[in-house]
């Protein structure tokens, strides 16, 4: 009996040792994912913080919550910049490709379109709260 006990108790170790080695692959695969797209993101990202557009938007958006008598709260959540206004929120997301402009409302995106950092900051904001 100790023999096959034995054997039962390696057989055992080896498949919770081949488990830990594919979560283990599964994992580093999930990471280098994630950093290889976090580089392709980078120059967006930096574009969105440095950026002219990203200080006119912000002017632009006060000026229009001034307006409408709403106060624009700004939140930087990661490399993604948040606006909100009331139930509204725009979110400029950078991927790899560029970067999205979001807009949600009462907490569900209505639409999601690419931005052009070359062009008008207000038409953005105005486009966000007449939608």
């Amino acid at each position: 009996m100790g023999f096959l006990d034995n054997l039962e108790n390696d057989l055992k170790s080896l498949e919770s040792a081949e488990q830990k080695r594919d979560e283990a692959e599964r994992r580093d695969r999930g990471r280098d994912a994630a950093r290889a797209r976090a580089l392709a993101e980078a120059p967006w990202a930096e574009e969105l913080k440095k950026g002219p557009f990203t200080s006119e938007l912000l002017k632009q958006a006060a000026r229009a919550g001034f307006s409408l008598r709403t106060k624009v709260n700004i939140a930087w959540i990661g490399t993604t910049l948040r606006l909100e206004a009331r139930e509204r929120r725009l979110e400029l997301r950078p991927t790899p490709e560029g970067i999205l402009a979001a807009y949600l409302e009462g907490g569900r995106e209505a639409r999601v379109e690419p931005l052009d950092l070359s062009g008008d900051p207000a038409e953005l904001v105005r486009a966000w709260l007449a939608a």
